[in-house]
């Protein structure tokens, strides 16, 4: 890449961040061998990321030759990133440091899913964060946000939201306007997407999918090493393939979408019509861990339906491993053995591996790392 010396040297900090990240703390010494920058340049680079906090040495280890060099490691504690996870009736909020590590974490109830009663609930909610992690606000660099729907995050722009109802709305501005921060914003499949990468199951691999299945059913992909948004910032929407012509109704307004055939709502549904009456998500849980037949069925049947379509795009875009989350992975292998099973019965030649990598606190860890992740990235700016 060319570029003047500004520009040089802001590659040299994400090519220093990111060995840290992948390798944990090293010597100085050794961040010149792995990046083939000469010792007086990775010395300005650590000492310029020192000043911003960013980094910090570690206790050098002794040995029987005397001490060790001092090792150099990323100032996680140093920095707060705020997360919000957007749903129909509360907001999954969490504050982490910079590694994505929930320092505190609620759900914020939401009187209106306006865009405005969505911005109060969140303005209102980081004081709450930031008491109970007794952390400073001056230490947040930055605010995501993960919203169901198609975005634009370069724009900072929800461009749809059939949940909400939203269109068009520049939601990571006008939520900037009120809290005085940066603010980042994406689908919420491709934020968790983001902290496997940078964080998590997916931090080894320059090219995996990233399944969701919860309340609605996506599939990021990472493609060498970063989120493919696509031409219009829909890739990625699984859930909205036509898995039955004229079936059910979806929340997008089709009929026969994956989503309302295989996701948990219309798992519930459908455990609700078998057994004709009303049941809760808990309960249908309960079931399904107590070894229902029917719950067990239903289970089945959705995660088959999915591994059929999740292998069409195995054969398209040929992942590394494929991680799987979402609350639907609290169904364990009841939901995961026949999608896999059904997967393979469609796939060409790729054999992916599956993996689940899942917390109760993974969505907004996610959101938050849309904040996070412009340490490692100084290509990627706010949107708001």
């Amino acid at each position: 890449m060319r570029g003047n010396a500004s520009t040089s040297r802001a590659l040299n900090r994400r090519l220093i961040l990111n060995l840290l990240r992948n390798r944990g703390p090293i010597s100085r010494a050794e961040l010149a061998l792995a990046t083939g920058l000469s010792p007086a340049a990775v010395t300005f680079v650590v000492t310029e990321l020192m000043d911003d906090a960013l980094v910090i040495e570690r206790e050098a280890m002794s040995s029987a030759n005397g001490r060790r060099p001092i090792p150099v490691d990323i100032n996680y504690e140093a920095h707060l990133a705020l997360g919000f996870k957007l749903n129909r009736d509360n907001i999954a909020c969490v504050l982490t440091d910079l590694a994505t590590t929930p320092l505190a974490t609620l759900e914020a109830e939401v009187a209106e899913t306006t865009p405005e009663g969505m911005i109060h609930a969140i303005e209102h909610t980081i004081p709450r964060l930031l008491t109970e992690a007794r952390r400073d606000e001056k230490d947040i660099m930055g605010i995501g946000v993960s919203i169901p729907g198609e975005v634009d995050p370069q724009k900072g722009l929800c461009l749809q939201s059939p949940r909400f109802g939203w269109r068009d709305l520049p939601f990571a501005e006008m939520l900037a306007e009120r809290v005085h921060a940066p603010v980042w914003i994406d689908d919420d499949v491709n934020a968790f997407a983001i902290a496997q990468k940078l964080f998590g199951a997916g931090r080894n691999h320059r090219n995996f999918a990233a399944l969701a299945i919860g309340t609605g059913i996506g599939c990021s992909l990472v493609l060498n090493g970063e989120i493919y948004h696509g031409s219009n910032s829909s890739a990625g929407k699984l859930g909205h393939i036509t898995s039955i012509p004229g079936g059910a109704l979806c929340e997008c307004g089709r009929r026969g979408c994956l989503m309302a055939h295989a996701a948990e709502p219309a798992m519930l549904d459908e455990y609700q019509r078998r057994k004709g009456a009303p049941t809760s998500r808990t309960a249908f849980a309960a079931a399904v861990d107590s070894g229902d037949e029917t719950a067990l069925t239903i289970v089945g049947e959705a995660g088959a339906r999915i591994g059929r379509h999740l292998a069409d795009l195995v054969n398209l875009f040929d992942p590394e491993v494929i991680i799987v989350g979402g609350e639907a992975v609290q169904f364990g292998d009841a939901l995961l053995t026949p999608l896999r099973s059904a997967m393979e019965e469609f796939l060409f030649f790729s054999r992916p591996e599956l993996l689940t990598d899942w917390v109760p606190s993974s969505w907004a860890r996610g959101a938050a790392a849309l904040a996070t992740q412009s340490i490692f990235d100084f290509e990627r700016s706010p949107s708001g």
